[in-house]
């Protein structure tokens, strides 16, 4: 047996991930940041890709259109996005962000900068590379 047979990789991973998110959520929480992390990580990809459609979107962030619809029903509610429907497609919607998602965006993203920094505490640029070297060929396997 492979060290990948003995164990349970996918959990720590897994676990992990779910650790950095509420650690992510609290912060945004106690910063009075009205968003979620995935409501965030939307602003974070519309930010500098504006006119984005919302298929390219939920490709981007792997989130089903169930769900990307779900999220941005909800940012345009909250006025920090705007749903417009494509000039050269009337199917699809481009998405872009407002002037108070700019704001809430330029709020969050310092709240998010910390909580990284904090999550890498104790580490260095050399354990950044070697994790993404790990996770990318972990990703290309399953492919």
């Amino acid at each position: 047996m492979t060290h990948s047979d003995k164990r349970a990789y996918f959990f720590k991973i897994d676990s992990t991930i779910k650790k950095i998110r509420n650690f992510m959520q609290k912060n945004l929480t106690e910063g009075k940041i009205d968003l979620t992390v995935d409501q965030w990580v939307v602003l974070d990809h519309i930010k500098p890709n504006p006119g984005i459609t919302q298929n390219e979107l939920g490709n981007i962030i792997y989130k089903d259109a169930p769900t990307i619809t779900r999220i941005l029903d909800l940012l345009v509610k909250k006025n920090l996005i705007e749903r417009n429907m494509s000039k050269q497609d009337r199917r699809k919607f481009t998405l872009n962000l407002t002037t108070e998602g700019l704001e809430l965006h330029k709020k969050a993203h310092s709240i998010i900068a910390s909580s990284r920094k904090k999550s890498w505490e104790k580490l260095s640029d050399q354990d950044y590379d070697e994790l993404v070297r790990i996770m990318d060929t972990i990703y290309a396997n399953v492919d």
